[in-house]
């Protein structure tokens, strides 16, 4: 559905029209996996599918959702009357974003928002980011707010460890709103810092697919939580504010130090060497190696996720194999985990092979057909009409 056709569907199911149309994208993640809330290193890039709202203000009090891909009609409620723990379903997505812009200050009177989204749901795109940022810069346009995209990624992320009640980190929400085109986005998650990498696998005859394993996870189901309490316990018992903390060449001495909390080492080995995956992505991107050689590092970080983490799935595991059998470059498990996405870097000559390979591997092991695509660097949220 584009633009034209949400500003539409708002001018139909409201009787007036909206006063914009605005995009989020959802995200892949290159590498750097469960490191954001451990103030670690993150290199997402931004998705060309997007969640898109129409938005208009209202001054009495009235929030109004609707999405035209959940069936029935707008949701209503009352703006003063919006608190963390009242909603379970959708809608708590974007009213938890008008909750954290109230109480961050910014007295919002209601609105009215129409949405639809192409992010696949569930598949660790970053669906729900997608839907956070897109309110929050519609309501940030119109009611000149002045925030910028940083900010409204912490006011997002807010509203899911908060209202919504899912512990994760800064990352999704910051690619939605902060990535470039044609670039993959190095953020330090501590200082919030951002650099945009060059990122043009045409360039170099290369493709990044996302396989979609169908596998639907939830962050708010415990497990996540569990591995956050873990990394926390962790920096607890080392000394350190936060696992970023530990330094590579230091992490043999971390772990005797953490003595027989084996379920605390696989995590802290996972986060500090994932860091330090991501730093050398970085490094070979930018030297003549180019994208070819990021491969290796790809695959080792899934082996990491599967075997230090424990958050992959045997679907996720079919994908890696499956493709590095055929011939790709890398490999590996990208979001949040218990499912999924999995990202495989490719020739451009062995996509056909490589997705025939992965179909049938998943036909022949009784799993649901996977929905497989090119992941393309593209533009992080704005205004479209």
């Amino acid at each position: 559905m584009g633009a034209q056709q949400v500003r539409d569907g708002f001018a139909e199911l409201y009787g007036t029209a909206p006063e914009g149309v605005w995009a989020a994208p959802g995200r892949v993640n290159l590498i750097g996996e469960h490191t954001d809330y451990n103030d670690g290193f993150v290199m997402p890039f931004a998705l060309p599918h997007v969640t898109l709202a129409a938005v208009a203000r209202r001054d009495d009090g009235v929030l109004r959702l609707h999405s035209a891909d959940v069936p029935g009609g707008p949701v209503e409620l009352r703006v003063a009357d919006l608190a963390p723990g009242t909603d379970d379903g959708w809608t708590a997505y974007p009213a938890g974003v008008v909750w954290a812009l109230r109480e961050a200050g910014h007295p919002l009177p209601g609105a009215d928002v129409h949405l639809t989204s192409t992010v696949p749901s569930g598949a660790g795109l970053s669906s729900s980011a997608a839907l956070e940022v897109v309110v929050a810069l519609a309501l940030n346009d119109l009611y000149a707010l002045g925030l910028k995209g940083w900010q409204l990624a912490r006011l997002c992320q807010r509203a899911e460890n908060v209202y919504v009640g899912a512990p994760t980190g800064i990352m999704d929400q910051t690619a939605s709103a902060c990535c470039e085109e044609g670039h993959a986005l190095f953020l330090d998650t501590r200082d919030l810092s951002q650099r945009q990498v060059p990122f043009d696998l045409a360039r170099e005859g290369l493709r990044l697919l996302v396989v979609d394993t169908r596998v639907k996870h939830a962050h708010s189901d415990g497990e996540y939580g569990k591995r956050r309490a873990g990394c926390e316990k962790g920096a607890a018992l080392l000394g350190v504010d936060a696992l970023r903390d530990v330094p590579h060449d230091g992490l043999d001495a971390a772990l005797a130090q953490l003595g027989d909390e084996e379920e605390i080492r696989r995590l802290v080995r996972h986060v500090v060497t994932e860091d330090a995956r991501v730093e050398r992505v970085i490094s070979l991107l930018s030297s003549s190696a180019g994208a070819r050689a990021i491969g290796p590092v790809l695959t080792e970080g899934h082996a990491s996720l599967r075997d230090d983490f424990r958050i992959s799935c045997p679907e996720l595991d079919l994908v890696v194999d499956t493709a590095l059998a055929a011939g790709a470059l890398g490999a590996r498990m990208t979001g949040g985990g218990f499912g999924g996405s999995a990202i495989v870097l490719a020739e451009e000559g062995a996509v056909a092979a490589l997705t025939e390979a992965v179909e049938a591997a998943f036909a022949e092991g009784g799993f649901t057909a996977p929905r497989v695509f090119e992941a393309v660097p593209s533009a992080g949220a704005r205004r479209l009409l």
